[in-house]
C-alpha cells in the first residue's frame, strides 16, 4: 500500500487502520520507520513527529500480523509513504559575489557568465523551481539595461543596447544585484536570495584592421601577410567574404585571423575590372563552432600602391583642321594621350614635344605644341593651302619613365572669300497649270562658286526671297553638281496667285569672311504663269454630323452643309445612299431636313452621303459624309425578353409553386436605374397569383395556394417602364397544371393536341387494312393471268418464274 503525506504536519496524526482476521491478535511495524512511525494494537498506523522531505522522501516499511505465540499469520505486507515537498526552504546563490567580464560589442544574447543557486525543495514541484531577475545595475545610464538574464538558467548576456553602447573609455565597470526566487516567482509567498556580480568591460578587439598599402606587381614570394584580425576569444573560426565578386580572389585568411595576399596584384587591372580606384574591399567574419557569427563582419581595406609600369597611350592618328587665314598663335587642337597609371600622380604626368614637322614648307616651325596641355598652335604665319594642303606632326609623349611618339595631322582648309554667281539672271517666262503634280521639277537653275569644291565654303545652297510667300516651290541642290531643282511643294491655285515673280539667292552654309557679302550676282528670277484648270467643288469638311430626337417632326431641319467651288460657280447638293428615305436636302442652300418618322430602334446611326456638283462647267461633282445620330424616346411597350414555352407545375401541388421571366423593350436602356413594373393584368387573378419584382428586369409569378386543377391557365400580366411618358404594355404567359412522371410532364393522349383519339385510331386502322386487301387482290388476279400464258412466252423470261413466297 502506498500513502502520501506532506511533510511539517502535527505528530500523532493517523494515517490508516489495518485489520487482521483471528488468530492475529497484533501487529508488528518494521522497516524505515526512522522512529516516527508506529502501529497500535487495534492496527492504527500513525506518525509520532513531523515528516521532513529533506531527511528522507520515501519510507518502506513492512506490516505484519502475529498471532499470541508471536508468530506470523498474515503478511508481511509492503507500504510506502511518499512525504509530499512543502516551500519551507528558501533558495540560496552558491556565491555570496561572482565576478565576470565581457568585450564590448559582444553579440546580444550571448552569455558570458552565470550565476547559480540552490533551493533544498523539490525541483520537480513549483517549490523547488527557481526563477532568476537583475533588480539593480549600476551605473544605470538613461534608465538603459545594458545587462539580461535568462529567468530559468542564471545565464547572463548583453542587451542590444549594451552590445552597441558599452565602452571600457566611459565606464569599464559595472555591478548587478541579481535575486532568485523559488515558486518561479510567480507566487508572492515564495523565498528570495540575493547575490551581487561585478563585472569589468573590456575592450573590443574584433576591428577592422587600419588600411592596407601593397605596392603593384610585387617579386617577393607570395603569399604575403599583410595584416590580422582577431576576436575577443579563442576558438573562432576565420575566413573572408568576396565582396566585389573577382573572379580570382587574391586574398586569404588562416585560423589565427593573419590575411595574406596570395599573388601580386596589378592597380590598373583591379581598375578596369572594378570600375572604381584600385582599393580591394573584402570582409573578414568569425564564426563558432557552429557556423554561426560572432559578431558583424568587418571590412578591410587593401590599396594598391601605383608604380610607373605603364607608357603613355595616343588615340589613332588626331586630324585637325584650320583656316587659311588664321592669325599666328591660334589654337588648332588638343592632342589628348593618357597613361593607366594612378591619376595625379607623377607616374601619369605627361610631357609634349613636338619633333617633327612634315613637309617643312614654305618653312619649318610652323607649328608649335604646349609642353603640358597638347595644345596645338599656329607658330608663324597664317597659312596658304596653294603652299601645302596637308601637314603631318610627330610629337613625343612621355612620363618620367616612357617616351611614346604621336601623330597628327593637320588640314589646310579654304576660307569663304568667293560669293556664288548665277550664270543666268533671267530664266523668263514659265507657264503652268495649276493641277502640275506635286513634286514636278519645273526649272533647273546653276550657280557657281570659286572656292575649294565640296567644302562649306563652295556648296550653293538656293533659298526663295520673293514671290512664293505660301511655299508652294522648293529648291533642292545636287550635291555633286551644285545644280538647283525647283519642284512643286504645294499644289499651285490659279484663284490665288495666277502670276508670280520668283526670286532666288544663292549663298554657302559657310559664313563669308570678313569685307566678303553677296551681291547682284548671287540673285537670279524667273516669271511663273499659272493657268486656270476646272476643280471639283471642296467641302467645307469631310465629314458633317447632326443629332436630333427620334420622334421629331417630319420637315425637321437636322442641319447643312456646304461646300465651294475653287472657279466660283454655282452648285446644287443631293443625297445619295438615304436607304430608308428619311431625309431630303435643299439643292441650293445644302440645309438637310427630315422626310419621314425617323426610329432609332432601326437604325440609331443614319449614314448618307452629300453630293455638290458644280452647274455649268464640266459638271464636277465631289462627296461628303452626313451621320445623324437619333436619340432616344420612350415609344416601344415592355415585352417578354423571350417566348416562355412549356411552362408547367406537377399536379397536385404540394406547397405553392413560381416560375421566373424577364422583361424588356426596344428602347435605349439605362443601366441605373430600375426599368419596369409588373402586376397581374386581371384583378380576378389576385386570390390564385402573385407578381413580385425581383429587379428592374426579372419578376417571379408564384400561386397564392394548392388547389389549382389541372389545365391550362393563361395569366395575362401589365407591365409598365419608367419612361417620359411611361409606356404600358400585357403579356400573357401559360402555364400547365398537370401530372408528372420523372419531373416530366405527362398528360393523357386524348388531350394532346395534334393525337388522334381512339375512335380517330381505329378508324383510320381499318381503312388501312382495306387499302392493303385491294393491292392483294390485285397481285392475285394478276398472277392467274399470267398462267394462261406460259406456253406462248420465252420459258427464260422472269415472268415465266413461279412466284415463291
Amino acid at each position: 500500500m502506498t500513502f502520501s503525506i506532506f511533510e511539517g504536519q502535527e505528530s500523532n496524526q493517523i494515517i490508516f487502520q489495518f485489520k487482521a482476521n483471528s488468530p492475529a491478535v497484533k501487529f508488528k511495524l518494521t522497516g524505515e520507520t526512522d522512529g516516527i512511525f508506529m502501529i497500535g494494537g487495534d492496527g492504527l498506523l500513525y506518525c509520532t513527529k513531523a515528516l521532513d522531505r529533506e531527511t528522507r522522501a520515501v519510507h518502506h516499511l513492512q506490516l505484519a500480523a502475529l498471532d499470541s505465540q508471536g508468530n506470523v499469520v498474515e503478511g508481511p505486507v509492503p507500504i510506502t509513504i511518499e512525504v509530499k515537498d512543502i516551500n519551507d526552504n528558501r533558495p540560496t546563490f552558491l556565491q555570496s559575489k561572482y565576478e565576470g567580464s565581457v568585450r564590448q560589442n559582444s553579440r546580444p544574447g550571448k552569455p558570458f557568465m552565470y550565476v547559480n543557486a540552490t533551493d533544498l525543495d523539490d525541483p520537480n514541484t513549483l517549490n523547488g523551481q527557481l526563477f532568476y531577475q537583475i533588480v539593480i545595475q549600476l551605473p544605470l545610464v538613461n534608465n538603459v539595461m545594458y545587462f539580461q538574464i535568462n529567468n530559468k538558467t542564471g545565464a547572463i548576456s548583453l542587451t542590444q543596447e549594451g552590445s552597441q553602447e558599452l565602452d571600457p573609455a566611459r565606464n569599464s565597470f559595472y555591478n548587478l544585484v541579481v535575486s532568485v526566487k523559488d515558486m518561479g516567482g510567480q507566487n508572492e509567498n515564495s523565498f528570495s536570495h540575493t547575490t551581487s556580480v561585478d563585472i569589468t568591460v573590456r575592450e573590443n578587439i574584433w576591428k577592422a584592421p587600419e588600411q592596407v598599402e601593397i605596392t603593384e606587381n610585387s617579386t617577393e614570394p607570395h603569399p604575403i601577410k599583410i595584416t590580422q584580425v582577431q576576436w575577443n576569444d579563442p576558438g573562432a573560426y576565420y575566413s573572408l567574404v568576396n565582396k566585389e565578386k573577382l573572379p580570382q580572389f587574391p586574398f586569404s585568411i588562416d585560423q589565427e585571423g593573419n590575411i595574406y595576399v596570395t599573388q601580386p596584384l596589378d592597380r590598373e587591372e583591379k581598375e578596369s575590372v572594378s570600375k572604381r580606384e584600385s582599393l580591394h574591399l573584402f570582409y573578414a567574419t568569425a564564426k563558432d563552432e557552429s557556423g554561426k557569427l560572432l559578431a558583424y563582419p568587418v571590412e578591410v581595406h587593401v590599396k594598391v600602391v601605383d608604380i610607373n609600369d605603364n607608357p603613355p597611350i595616343c588615340p589613332a592618328t588626331t586630324v585637325f583642321e584650320v583656316q587659311e587665314n588664321e592669325i599666328v598663335g591660334s589654337s588648332i587642337g588638343y592632342l589628348s594621350a593618357s597613361d593607366m597609371d594612378e591619376a595625379n600622380t607623377v607616374n601619369s604626368i605627361l610631357k609634349y614635344k613636338l619633333v617633327d614637322q612634315s613637309p617643312k614648307v614654305p618653312s619649318d616651325g610652323l607649328f608649335l605644341i604646349e609642353e603640358y596641355e597638347g595644345k596645338v598652335q599656329l607658330g608663324k604665319r597664317s597659312l596658304r593651302k596653294q603652299d601645302n594642303p596637308q601637314y603631318n606632326l610627330t610629337v613625343e609623349v612621355a612620363d618620367k619613365d616612357f617616351q611614346t611618339l604621336c601623330f597628327v595631322q593637320v588640314h589646310v582648309i579654304d576660307i569663304n572669300d568667293q560669293i556664288p554667281i548665277f550664270k543666268v539672271s533671267d530664266y523668263g517666262n514659265m507657264t503652268l497649270p495649276e493641277d502640275t503634280a506635286i513634286g514636278s521639277t519645273i526649272l533647273v537653275i546653276e550657280a557657281t562658286d570659286a572656292d575649294e569644291p565640296f567644302t562649306g565654303s563652295s556648296k550653293i545652297l538656293y533659298k526663295i526671297v520673293e514671290g512664293d510667300p505660301e511655299g508652294r516651290l522648293e529648291v533642292v541642290t545636287d550635291p555633286q553638281t551644285n545644280a538647283g531643282y525647283v519642284t512643286i511643294k504645294q499644289a499651285l491655285d490659279f484663284e490665288a496667285q495666277p502670276v508670280a515673280n520668283i526670286v532666288f539667292k544663292a549663298e554657302n552654309p559657310e559664313p563669308l569672311v570678313s569685307g566678303v557679302s553677296y551681291n547682284a550676282s548671287s540673285y537670279a528670277s524667273f516669271r511663273l504663269t499659272v493657268t486656270d484648270v476646272n476643280e471639283a467643288p471642296v467641302f467645307s469638311q469631310r465629314i458633317f454630323q447632326a443629332k436630333v430626337s427620334e420622334d421629331a417632326a417630319v420637315g425637321t431641319r437636322l442641319g447643312n452643309v456646304t461646300a465651294r467651288d475653287p472657279e466660283g460657280l454655282a452648285m446644287r447638293y443631293s443625297l445619295s445612299g438615304d436607304k430608308r428615305g428619311w431625309l431630303k436636302i435643299d439643292s441650293v442652300t445644302g440645309e438637310i431636313f427630315s422626310a419621314a418618322p425617323l426610329d432609332r430602334e432601326t437604325e440609331s446611326l443614319y449614314r448618307v452621303r452629300v453630293v455638290a456638283t458644280e452647274i455649268g462647267g464640266s459638271a464636277l461633282s465631289s462627296v461628303a459624309d452626313f451621320h445623324l445620330a437619333l436619340t432616344d424616346v420612350n415609344d416601344n411597350p415592355p415585352r417578354l425578353a423571350k417566348e416562355y414555352t412549356g411552362l408547367f407545375f406537377c399536379h397536385p401541388l404540394s406547397a405553392a409553386e413560381s416560375l421566373t421571366f424577364e422583361v424588356t423593350d426596344d428602347d435605349q436602356q439605362s443601366l441605373w436605374r430600375s426599368q419596369f413594373t409588373f402586376a397581374l393584368g386581371r384583378e380576378s387573378l389576385k386570390n390564385d397569383w402573385q407578381v413580385s419584382k425581383i429587379n428592374g428586369t426579372h419578376a417571379r409569378l408564384s400561386t397564392k395556394h394548392t388547389r389549382f386543377e389541372e389545365g391550362v391557365y393563361e395569366i395575362p400580366i401589365l407591365l409598365s417602364d419608367e419612361g417620359k411618358p411611361p409606356m404600358q404594355g400585357t403579356v400573357s404567359l401559360s402555364v400547365t397544371f398537370c401530372q408528372c412522371v420523372e419531373g416530366s410532364c405527362f398528360r393523357q393522349a386524348g388531350s394532346h393536341d395534334g393525337i388522334p383519339t381512339v375512335g380517330m385510331a381505329v378508324g383510320i386502322l381499318l381503312t388501312t387494312l382495306l387499302v392493303i386487301a385491294g393491292i392483294l387482290a390485285v397481285v392475285f388476279y394478276r398472277m392467274k393471268k399470267d398462267e394462261g400464258k406460259g406456253n406462248v412466252e420465252n420459258p427464260q423470261s422472269p415472268e415465266a418464274k413461279p412466284l415463291r413466297s
